[in-house]
This record gives structure tokens, sequence and C-alpha cells, in this order.
């Protein structure tokens, strides 16, 4: 027999599940999130409720927001269970559920004027956003704010009927200062690098289409902390429903399984106010630019390591490619030898150690990441978490050979179909095209380096042209498997 999550059902979950230790009546909102999904429920939304169980802060709750068609089905529901979550921690031994109640509401998404509204409220202090890499209009190449994507030119011609999140925080923005209340913070929580200095060229790129002293004004006026954020947090399914029902008796539509590590490093620039973080392991820096080096290049690289090879070689968990002893030996080789070295220092940490750790997270078998995800938006991804190592070790004159396999790896994925012939099904914004460039390189591998948007000028190295043209051309001649076993041989 299971239960509804809701707020009437809480006293009645028992046994080794948690709950709000707290009384929920007495949470106001003082965050107003955008992007109410899995990873931000597992990150944002713990930290949160782990610092109103010590009873501090409770005006600081979240209310979601929302601007994509989908996010309408997750606003039901978790209206549906009072915005009640069932997170679930899982190391390689263990697994351990909690009921989250850090969220109090969700604004009809899309809706212009309920959005701007709460945003004018003076107890909204911070304005965060989990809307993924690609979500920031940025151009690939440069990681420069691009004015000319169709959704960024249709709000800045309409400023008034925003439909990005980007114009509805710069809408938000003129209504407090156009009633002389001091400007909310904003505050990404996704995962790439600079992520606040991204934010701030999106808001205030948008606005100088429409407003150029407006746009001046929320430069000068409006703080953009920087975040490094870290969690394993996989899509929810329906493995993920029936094991919350079956191990934990709760029936719940959206519960998030994550690891059981995480991490949040947040530089201390909030004048409108904020949570006391730090008293729930939240660590506030100066700078958080050597954290988000070591965390993009090592884990997010990492990541993509392991992904297409493993996506060519049908397989479908992230912890399966770890015990695949071809794409272990890949990654550790990769790692040792091509990112880590090339990782400057980051303070009180030992890169090898959080290597290992690294390592350890991948492998946990209990996750349930899919090597799907894990390939999901290459073409965000890689200009974001491979390019920038491969062109620090051409700088240095370093070698490349595994970075360059590993960006071969990437296009002979894209060609759609894996070694075995089976279909992989469209796994990018941008697939329609990816797909083309690699069809094209199948007989032509320079054909994949003219996406210059993706590889700037990367693609005009020609170390790197070199090793790339060799190893697609192996991929296609041997098939994943054999082609790295012949660069763990030492091959090139």
């Amino acid at each position: 027999m299971t239960i509804k999550l809701s707020n009437a059902t809480l006293a009645d979950i028992g046994g080794s599940v948690a709950t709000p230790g707290y009384d929920r009546s007495k949470l106001t909102a003082g965050i107003l999130h955008f992007g109410v999904g899995n990873f931000h429920r597992a990150h944002q939304a713990i930290y949160l409720d782990d610092l109103f169980n010590l009873g501090k802060d409770l005006d600081f709750a979240i209310i979601g927001a929302g601007v994509m068609d989908f996010d309408h089905a997750m606003r039901e529901k978790l209206a549906a269970q009072d915005f009640l979550t069932t997170v679930v921690d899982q190391s390689a031994s263990r697994s351990e559920a909690r009921v989250t109640g850090s969220m109090v509401g969700y604004l009809p998404p899309q809706n212009v004027e309920a959005i701007v509204e709460k945003m004018c409220d003076p107890a909204i202090r911070i304005v965060s956003l989990t809307v993924t890499e690609g979500g920031y209009f940025i151009n690939p190449a440069t990681g420069e704010f691009d004015p000319t994507y169709p959704a960024i030119a249709q709000d800045g011609a309409n400023p008034d009927a925003p439909k990005t999140v980007f114009g509805l925080i710069i809408a938000g923005l003129k209504a407090r200062r156009d009633k002389g209340v001091q400007p909310f913070t904003v505050m990404s929580c996704d995962n790439l690098p600079h992520n606040g200095k991204v934010a701030r060229s999106a808001v205030v790129g948008l606005a100088r289409l429409s407003d150029s002293a407006f746009a001046d004004w929320i430069d000068a006026n409006v703080a953009f902390p920087n975040a490094m954020v870290d969690r394993i947090t996989p899509a929810t399914s329906d493995r993920e429903r029936r094991i919350v029902a079956e191990e934990f008796g709760i029936e719940d539509a959206m519960p998030v399984f994550c690891e059981d590590f995480k991490q949040w490093v947040l530089e201390d620039n909030f004048p409108a106010g904020r949570p006391a973080l730090e008293e729930v392991g939240v660590q506030f820096v100066p700078d958080v630019t050597p954290y988000e080096n070591m965390k993009i290049r090592i884990l997010n690289g990492g990541h993509a390591v392991i992904a297409y090879p493993g996506g060519l070689m049908d397989i479908e968990f992230a912890h399966e490619a770890m015990e695949n002893t071809l794409i272990r030996a890949f990654l550790d080789k990769v790692e040792n030898e091509e990112i880590i070295p090339i990782v400057p220092p980051v303070p009180d940490t030992n890169l090898q150690d959080y290597y290992a750790l690294i390592a350890r997270r991948f492998a946990n078998p209990k996750i349930g990441d899919t090597i799907r995800r894990l390939c999901l938006d290459g073409s965000n991804r890689q200009p974001k978490f491979i390019i920038p190592s491969i062109a620090d070790n051409l700088k240095q004159g370093r070698d490349i050979t595994g970075l360059a396999l590993e960006s071969a790896l990437w296009c002979r994925y894209c060609y759609g179909v894996t070694d075995s012939g089976a279909t992989i099904e469209p796994n990018d914004p941008s697939w329609d095209r990816l797909q083309q460039q690699a069809q094209k390189a199948k007989d032509n591998p320079a054909a994949w380096l003219e996406m210059r948007d993706i590889y700037g000028t990367t693609a005009d190295a020609p170390a790197f042209v070199e090793q790339f043209t060799a190893w697609l051309n192996r991929l296609w001649a041997d098939g994943a498997e054999k082609t790295l076993q012949h660069y763990l041989a030492g091959g090139r």
C-alpha cells in the first residue's frame, strides 16, 4: 500500500523517510526560480530544506516559474502533491529517501503578468535559474551573447511581451525600478563556466536591444554571482516512480533520484540579502573560477569521454560504461594525461583525489544515469567541457591524442547509428545539422570541423585536424571498441 504525497499525508509517511521538520505554513517565498527540473530539486531545494530544518530563513522559500511548454505538466504534477518532492540519495551501498518542502508554489508558466508581478514583490530577493547550458543564447565558439537568436530578437522587439527567461527578468527588474524597489540578485545555477557573467551578458545584451539606458542601469545595479554546482541527477522515469512506491511506500508523480554527493560553491554577492546557506554546506568564496574549471574539465569533460564510446557500443548506463575495461581505461588515460595536467590549482584541493572521487561517482550503480543523457546536447556541451581543454593543450604544446579521439567519437555518434547498426534517436537541439555534418564527415572528416561556431580556431590547428581525421577514419574502419584498444596500446 502506498501513500499519495501531500501535506495531509506527511504525518503518515514513516519508517526511514525523513519529512520536513518545520511548519511549512510559516514559509514565505524569497526566491523565484526558473526551471523547476530534477537538478534544481536535488540541489538548491535540498540546501534550503536543510536550512529550514534548522529553523532559519523561512522567508527564503522557493516559488517556481517557467517559460517552456513542458513546464505546465511539471506544475500540475507538483501542485497535486502540494509542491513536495521525494528525493532519493543513492550511494553504491544504500538508498535513502527524504521528502522536501522548500518549494511553496509554482506560478502559471508563460503567464507574463503573474511572473512579473511576483518578481516585483520586495520579498523576492533572488531570482535563480536552471535553464540548461544551451539556454543562455551564447555563441558556442566565442562564449559571448548572440542577439541573433530568433527568440532573443523577438523579445528585443517586444519587451512588454517577453517569452524568454531573460526577457521576463528584464521586465521584472524594470517594474521594481519603476516602483523604487531594490533589484533582486540573479543567481544562475546552470553548469557552465562563469554562469553569473554569462547570465549578466544575456540580460544586459537583451535589454540593450530595446532600451540601452536601462541595459546600463542593470549592468550597474544588479548582482550576478558566479557559482559552481554539482550533483549527478538522472531523469525521472517510471523506474524511479516504481522504486519510490515499492521501497518507500510513497506515490510521487515526480520523485528525484540523485547521488549522495552534492557541492555548491558560490560568490557572496547578494545586495538584497540571501539565506545563510553556509550553515548547510554551501561554500562562499571571492572567486569561483578555480572550482568551475576543476568541475567542468574533470567531471563534465569526463562524462563526455565515457558517453560517446558508450553510446556507440550500445551501453545503456554510465556505471556500465565504467565497468567496461576499455572505456574506464580510456577515461583514466585522457584525464591523467590531457585534462588534469592543465587544470589550474584549486584552493585546498588535490586534483588527483578529486578525480578519484569523480570516478567513484561515475561508477555508482544505483544512480541509473543513462549514457543517452550524457550524450545529450553535445553542440552546447562540447564547446564548454572538451574544446577548451584541447585549446589549452595546444597552446602549451601538449598532446591532444585522447581528446581528439573523444571529438571524433562525438562526430561518429552524431551520424545516428551505433556500431551494431542500431538507430540513435535525435539527441541534440541541433541534431539535424549535426547529423548532416557527420554524414559528410564519413568521407571527408574536415566537414565536421567546418562548424566554427562550435570549434572556433581549434579547427585551424594542424595537430588537432590531423589527429581528429585519423581517429574518425579509424572509427569508421574498425568501430569504437577496436579503436579504443588501438589508442590504449599507444596508437594514434
